[in-house]
């Protein structure tokens, strides 16, 4: 058999089209003619039916309009069918923010999938926040979900600003489009209560609605999120609001707010904030380690950017412990300074504390809870199923400036809103670190102490643990597990898929970090960090990687403060620093929290 070659002129389909484009300009060998809104706009039947669906069937035997010689389309506009034909017959289609809507119309009346697919990657591409509502509302009408889901994203992450200067766009949204927007756990800067008052001004301006769908999009709010007293003024303002259903959560949410210590453990998604679960706060800390700050900071990692926020510690603290629990921020513990008259730094005295405050973010307000039963600075804290376990530390008796080490452990009973005491550790422990794994509680390194003993100085010359114990709420025992290489003080523990990862401490002569295997109970050595470093702050992402901000490195035998954001990438090994902190920090402490901007972000 002789063989043959198949080749391919780019070329011609570009002739192709030219040709179809000018036997149409000259009305040549044209067999049909549309009409809309009265312009005739003679064709090819031929080209018609290979290119659309809809002229595909309407052309097909035995239909009348495969004989007819004219067409009407009265659902078209002259403008819409003009530059649909002119893609038909040359393959470009002239778009653009006024043309848009009578396009899409076309292309999905007359099925041509491909303008159609144009029109969404146009949308897609060049969605912003002038423009969301009305593509919303667009999408909405022609069934295009991609493009509803990304406006709709688009909406709720731009609220802040189109409640301030495109509210009417906001108005004249399409209810399914509004309900979803309401629907989101995102709506960063914007207190529920503005959105309560927008929905409410969109049944004013499109209703009346049936009861069953203004319940379904009022529904959607989140009055967990609005103080009482707005609350108990919201009943009367609107009678959308005084239907059963919204008067039951009404009322239920003012159930929850009169819980006191219970919150935490009773948030539903009607009391959860619209902010990203991803935020890390960094609370306390400063340019010097004996000068601590009261600053609260808040750190995004999608933007890689960390600001100040008016939120300030009710004290000013050190060797403290923070974590987040149901919304609300806890701090715990540590060595409290204060000052004398004038806030002179020479007249300071230090006393490690046993209180404990708690911040609500819904309100920017501290509230001081039930105190620990001990005193505690360098100690742990860890939240194992929504229960905050504080462990060992070292309190200072300032009548001789001595030190004792504990191994108590509490844990905090959030419905009575009091602590109990714990399973103790084998003997006093301070400077340790500790991490949950697989329902765990896990406890690494650390200095050891004897029962009862009062040390001079922090250290006293003994050696740094590098013993690991573990607990559960099943045994209730502590267990010892493989050792760590190297012993460990003030440094970090965390885990991440399945491992524990054990940080550099204070006093390290290598930059060596180490992974924990439980089912081998085993360490294993990893790349080291980047430089050596001691009481950074530290917070794990949502992917897992760990985050480490600023701390203190000797560097030409002086300690330096430094402002580093390192990442360490616990699935390759690898670190690397990502950003810089606006400013140097040391003992800083750090947990994932939704911190509002509306608290108090300050991008000055």
């Amino acid at each position: 058999m002789e063989g043959y070659s198949l080749l391919y002129s780019s070329s011609h389909r570009t002739q192709l089209f030219a040709g179809f484009q000018r036997l149409r300009s000259q009305e040549k060998m044209c067999d049909v003619i549309l009409e809309a809104g009265g312009v005739s706009f003679p064709c090819h039947r031929a080209l018609l039916a290979s290119s659309s669906d809809y002229f595909w069937a309407l052309f097909g035997d035995g239909t009348a309009e495969s004989r007819a010689g004219s067409i009407s389309l009265p659902a078209l506009t002259p403008q819409g069918l003009e530059i649909i034909l002119d893609f038909l017959y040359s393959g470009w289609l002239s778009m653009s923010a006024s043309t848009l809507p009578v396009v899409l119309k076309t292309a999905r009346y007359l099925q041509v999938e491909t303008a159609l697919s144009i029109c969404e990657r146009f949308m897609m591409d060049s969605l912003n926040a002038e423009n969301c509502c009305c593509y919303a509302n667009l999408a909405d009408c022609l069934a295009l979900s991609n493009i509803s889901e990304a406006a709709h994203h688009s909406i709720a992450m731009a609220m802040k600003d189109l409640l301030q200067d495109n509210r009417e766009d906001l108005l004249t949204l399409n209810i399914r489009s509004l309900t979803a927007v309401l629907d989101a756990d995102e709506i960063p800067g914007v207190k529920e209560l503005e959105l309560v008052k927008l929905t409410l001004s969109w049944l004013d301006e499109n209703g009346p609605l049936p009861l069953l769908k203004s319940n379904v999009l009022l529904s959607r709010l989140r009055f967990g999120l609005i103080a009482p007293l707005d609350l108990m003024k919201l009943g009367c303002v609107h009678k959308a609001m005084a239907t059963p259903l919204i008067r039951g959560q009404l009322t239920r949410t003012l159930e929850y707010h009169s819980l006191g210590p219970a919150q935490p453990i009773a948030q539903s998604r009607h009391s959860t904030l619209r902010e990203s679960p991803h935020r890390v706060v960094l609370v306390g800390g400063g340019a010097s380690a004996d000068w601590p700050e009261q600053q609260v900071w808040v750190f995004d990692p999608r933007s890689r950017k960390c600001l100040p926020t008016r939120c300030v510690l009710p004290a000013r603290l050190r060797s403290f412990c923070v974590c987040s629990l149901g919304g609300f921020l806890f701090v715990l513990g540590g060595d409290e300074l204060k000052v004398g008259e004038g806030g002179a730094k020479t007249s300071v005295t230090m006393e490690t504390s046993n209180r404990m405050w708690r911040f609500d973010p819904r309100f920017g307000c501290w509230e001081e809870a039930e105190s620990m039963l001990e005193r505690r600075a360098q100690f742990t804290c860890c939240l194992l199923q929504d229960v905050i376990f504080v462990i060992g530390g070292r309190h200072t008796l300032s009548s001789s400036n001595t030190h004792a080490a504990v191994a108590s452990v509490e844990f905090y009973d959030m419905a009575a809103g009091k602590w109990r005491r714990g399973v103790s550790m084998p003997r006093p422990l301070h400077g340790h670190a500790s991490a949950i794994l697989e329902d765990s509680l896990y406890v690494s390194g650390g200095l050891p102490g004897a029962q009862g003993c009062h040390y001079i100085g922090l250290h006293g010359n003994r050696e740094v643990s590098r013993d690991v114990l573990s607990w559960n709420l099943r045994d209730r025992v502590w267990e010892k597990k493989a050792s760590m290489s190297i012993g460990r003080f003030s440094h970090r523990l965390a885990a991440a898929h399945g491992f524990l990862y054990a940080l550099l401490g204070m006093y390290e002569p290598f930059c060596d970090i180490e992974r924990y295997d439980p089912r081998a109970d085993h360490w294993t050595r990893l790349k080291p960090l980047l430089f050596g470093s001691f009481h950074y702050g530290m917070a794990s992402t949502a992917s897992g990687s760990l985050l480490l901000f600023g701390g203190r490195r000797w560097r030409d035998g002086q300690e330096e403060t430094v402002k580093s954001v390192l990442e360490y990438d616990t699935m390759k090994d690898q670190w690397r620093e990502i950003c810089q902190l606006p400013r140097e920090l040391t003992g800083t402490e750090c947990t994932r929290f939704p911190l509002p901007d509306w608290t108090g972000m300050d991008a000055s």
